[in-house]
């Protein structure tokens, strides 16, 4: 990562990792699970529940590999989720991809596009969307996801444009990864959407928004 111009701050536990990401508030966090004294799910929890350092992005990189391990991850709210073994070109373009998200608004998110449509409305500057009078507040990724059917209403917005459009790379096994959002999402969206469901899993090929 120094190679690739990145400053780089090493923590060898839980504890010191914690205590180093209050401390230096990195732009973004790489984190093994199977850490001494305090695991990585630990780290990640007490992480996302302090006020300076719920922000900052968080990408796992463990050789717990199970789906289980994944979901867990993501319940949490890490951003990504990346096992060993794995290739260094990957973690690069992941890490750029968190950190990318972390310091702007979405790609896709330009004047052209729509902000509303019916009694849907996005909301940019905060992350969330409002259905009526209810607002949910999403994680940038939970955006970007919402934001893609958004653009893309009516129509099936395929697994593989999924992660190519908001994680930026393609993996042939990461199906799950969306899964997992998406279930989280629309958790969030039907709980403000007085009884409709908007968000539809078109199985075999992706999603799409009816509205």
């Amino acid at each position: 990562m120094e190679l690739s111009g990145y400053e780089v701050i090493q923590a060898y536990d839980g504890i010191e990792g914690f205590a180093l990401a209050k401390q230096e508030l990195p732009n973004a966090i790489i984190l093994d699970c199977m850490m001494p004294d305090v695991d990585g799910f630990t780290v990640a929890q007490r992480i996302r529940q302090n006020d300076e350092t719920k922000e900052i992005p968080i990408l796992m990189l463990t050789a717990l590999s199970q789906l289980k391990d994944k979901v867990n991850g993501f319940n949490i709210g890490v951003d990504d989720y990346l096992c060993k073994p794995f290739e260094m070109e990957e973690l690069q373009v992941r890490l750029r991809a968190i950190l990318k998200r972390s310091r702007q608004l979405p790609e896709s998110m330009t004047s052209r596009e729509l902000l509303t449509l019916g009694e849907i409305t996005l909301l940019p500057e905060s992350y969330s969307v409002k259905i009526g009078e209810n607002i949910a507040k999403l994680t940038p990724i939970e955006f970007d996801i919402f934001n893609l059917l958004f653009q893309n209403h009516g129509n099936m917005v395929s697994s593989s444009k999924l992660l190519q459009e908001v994680w930026g790379y393609s993996p042939n096994d990461d199906v799950e990864t969306i899964r997992v959002h998406i279930r989280h999402l629309r958790s969030k969206i039907d709980k403000i959407a007085n009884g409709k469901k908007y968000i539809e899993t078109i199985y075999g090929g992706g999603y799409k928004l009816n509205i």
